[in-house]
């Protein structure tokens, strides 16, 4: 299934042309987290999942009907599914699922479990409710068939959402469990759920460790998109309390095998420790041609201080990204200038003719800016352009009811105008703490306040925060039913959605719409960077920085091909442990 054209694997599609179809299996990848967990059910608002889950997708534990491919974009392929059909008006999908699909207990996946999982995950998150808005019924209609109707027709994206869908073992989560009681998936859990994919969850330590130990028998092991992958035997999870712990930890070896560094100032000099002068460890850079997502200073719109869209750009026009891209990145980000940056996606210059029809409807419920000038950020060369840049801010401030009483800046009522920044690590004050200097430039109570990961995920999940800075789920190259739950009003106040900055508007709900129902590329593309502009020109984050590429630090255990997919940038998961190799080789291969 491709929603951007035909796949470059034709029908014999043996495996990806990245992998080692050969790939020796064994040895263990270790790698570190931050923060603790506290259950296996990821599907739910309440607790933390540990490492190795997805509330989207299948981790570790789950197969999907469909599988995302790791090396093309919006193109998946068969996996509990082994056919598709849709009628070409969209109106609904009907999937064929493969006989050889088993759980790990050796019970067939079937239709009920498909029918069970989707309408148990639409009651138990808004995410999905959301994402599975227009899909009004599950039902069986063949021996090994299941097929979802649609309430609207011409969503090209909606089949392949529904590939996307992970099913989950009706059986398990409605029988026993050890305890004697009946099992609830609307709860977390510490009980290790039954799964279908390429690892099991082995030896765990609550909030502190956990083992995933590869199935040996897994039934999709020579599935296409898994040949020469999954070639751990073991894939071990260590949490600490925080990145500092974490870079300590690999720069020591044993327990993190490899990192994608995103500390500008790591990668430019601290990269000198005596594992890697001795070669133990190395370093590469590989191009990323994924869309780079909004990474941002959020707003909480939520709130009334955030109301004022003059306050909003005020906000914007106080952030001096070039000083901070000298003093503490090295030089080697850029600005973040969409939603949607790095892709054809993104809005540039004036608005095409393509855009015009979906932006001129909404000319009444929009920025006038958006019809007739190009989006652009402030820019910091000099003192003088530092305080051009800060008298505008200060203006906007004053045009929206602010005075300046002593050094503070007040409302009419006399109240001061305070932001605080949430930050979940130590570290985030290295990003937070310049930008809040410069606001109290303006007057602005800024402060800083760092919690632990897991108050830190609880506070998102219901929206309890100021400002925090943050990157955005990542965007697809084809955007679709998932915008609803980023940036639409319905999804601002349903806790554990990802309207992380609250925005309700009108003009984009309806540009999320034309999304949605576009007819082809040509108007998904045009749709979309019609959302992109109105979402920059009411300045709801205030946008940072991103890289065009991944930097990526491993110790020397691991074979390569040589080769990276041309979407994802790095599949870790494609890499084998040398030591394995030489194991195989000789014949004395280890547990």
């Amino acid at each position: 299934m491709s929603l951007i054209g035909p796949s470059k694997y034709g029908s014999d599609f043996k495996h990806y042309d990245y992998v080692n179809p050969e790939a020796p299996k064994g040895g263990t990848l270790n790698s570190v987290v931050i923060g603790s967990y506290d259950s296996f059910n990821p599907y739910v608002v309440r607790g933390t999942p540990a490492a190795g889950l997805a509330n989207f997708g299948g981790g570790l534990l789950y197969d999907t009907l469909f599988e995302q491919s790791t090396d093309e974009p919006s193109t998946s392929y068969a996996m509990v599914a082994e056919a598709v059909r849709y009628p070409k008006d969209d109106s609904s999908v009907t999937f064929r699922l493969n006989p050889k699909a088993r759980w790990h207990d050796g019970q067939p996946i079937t239709v009920e479990d498909v029918i069970w999982s989707f309408e148990t995950l639409k009651t138990l998150n808004p995410q999905w409710a959301s994402y599975y808005k227009n899909v009004v019924k599950a039902e069986k209609t063949g021996d090994r068939q299941v097929t979802f109707s649609f309430d609207q027709t011409g969503n090209r994206e909606l089949p392949q959402i529904m590939g996307d869908l992970t099913v989950l073992p009706k059986h398990w989560w409605e029988g026993t469990g050890p305890n004697g009681k009946k099992r609830d998936i609307s709860q977390p859990t510490v009980e290790p759920p039954l799964g279908s994919g390429a690892y099991t969850i082995g030896h765990f330590v609550v909030g502190k460790s956990i083992e995933w130990d590869r199935v040996k028998d897994y039934w999709a092991a020579n599935a296409p998109p898994h040949v020469g992958r999954n070639n751990f035997d073991r894939i071990d999870f260590t949490y600490l309390r925080d990145s500092n712990a974490a870079w300590e930890a690999f720069k020591k070896g044993g327990l993190d095998d490899y990192r994608a560094e995103n500390i500008s100032r790591r990668w430019a000099t601290e990269y000198g420790f005596p594992a890697f002068k001795a070669g133990k460890v190395k370093k590469m850079t590989v191009p990323d041609h994924q869309v780079a997502s909004m990474q941002a200073y959020v707003l909480n719109n939520r709130l009334p201080k955030f109301q004022d869209r003059r306050v909003r750009e005020a906000l914007t026009f106080a952030f001096n990204f070039q000083e901070m891209n000298r003093t503490l990145f090295y030089g080697l980000y850029q600005r973040q200038l969409s939603y949607f940056e790095n892709s054809e996606l993104a809005a540039k210059g004036l608005p095409s003719p393509g855009e015009l029809q979906f932006l001129t409807p909404l000319k009444a419920k929009i920025p006038p800016e958006v019809l007739t000038e190009e989006f652009k950020l402030p820019v910091y060369t000099d003192e003088k352009s530092t305080r051009e840049n800060l008298r505008k801010a200060y203006d906007l401030l004053k045009q929206a009811g602010y005075a300046l009483k002593g050094t503070r800046l007040v409302d009419k009522s006399g109240k001061p105008l305070a932001i605080e920044m949430l930050g979940n690590d130590p570290s985030d004050t290295r990003t937070l703490e310049p930008y809040a200097r410069s606001l109290r430039r303006l007057g602005i109570d800024a402060t800083v306040r760092i919690v632990d990961s897991n108050q830190y995920i609880e506070r998102m999940q219901n929206f309890d925060f100021e400002m925090t800075a943050m990157k955005y789920y990542p965007q697809s190259l084809s955007p679709g039913n998932e915008q609803r739950d980023f940036w639409s009003s319905a999804a601002a106040d349903a806790p554990g959605s990802r309207n992380y900055a609250g925005i309700k508007n009108p003009a984009v709900d309806t540009l999320i719409n034309d999304i949605v129902y576009a007819k082809n590329r040509e108007d998904l593309v045009a749709a979309t960077r019609a959302l992109d502009r109105v979402m920059l020109w009411e300045f709801y984050v205030v946008p940072q920085w991103y890289k065009p590429e991944d930097w990526i630090a491993y110790w020397n255990k691991f074979g390569m091909s040589g080769k990276h997919p041309a979407y994802s940038s790095v599949d870790p998961y494609a890499w084998w442990i040398k030591a394995a190799a030489k194991d195989a080789a000789t014949g004395s291969a280890k547990p």
